[in-house]
């Protein structure tokens, strides 16, 4: 790497082209991704947080409230286990973390969570009922398809999930 970054900014504009798709993809296939990333552990966090919510009895709102916090705490967690292993601090890490998926888990968690409570009785079934696990299926498929667009919007404006990029190899 020159004293200027020369080595640096060749490898992340690299990383960048390498996510573009033949014929102009326009952000759509590093917006998928993103959301797709952000959907996995989102999705962790939120069936980790009804089951338990569900399984506890817990009332309604508390179960989304835990969801929420799970959805973030794995969110995030999946996040920094990417930078960490580039040689992020713990510190810098979690910075990263907060730039790159708060936006796209609040979107995520907005839809997720208002379809939920939306679907009546999806929060009240139990474990073995087939709606809640359809409900909560069919709104993470809602909340992805919902954050997808405003990833796009914020990868294009070098935000959101398009700071990780930087820490990639």
């Amino acid at each position: 790497m020159d004293q200027h970054g020369g080595h640096e900014h060749s490898r992340h504009e690299h990383h960048h082209s390498s996510h573009a798709a033949p014929g102009g993809d326009s952000g759509w296939r590093t917006a998928a991704q993103a959301t797709l990333h952000c959907l996995t552990g989102c999705a962790i966090g939120e069936i980790l947080g009804m089951v338990i919510g569900t399984a506890l009895g817990l009332h309604n709102g508390a179960t989304v409230v835990l969801s929420i916090a799970l959805a973030f705490v794995f969110g995030y967690g999946l996040t920094m286990r990417g930078v960490l292993r580039v040689g992020l601090d713990p510190r810098q890490a979690f910075k990263v973390a907060l730039a790159a998926d708060t936006v796209s888990i609040v979107v995520m968690e907005i839809v997720d969570n208002a379809f939920m409570v939306a679907v009546p009785g999806a929060l009240d079934a139990g474990l073995t009922q087939a709606l809640f696990w359809i409900s909560l299926a069919a709104s993470l498929v809602i909340a992805f398809t919902v954050t997808v667009p405003v990833n796009r919007w914020l990868i294009a404006r070098g935000r959101g999930h398009a700071v990780v990029h930087a820490y990639h190899h």
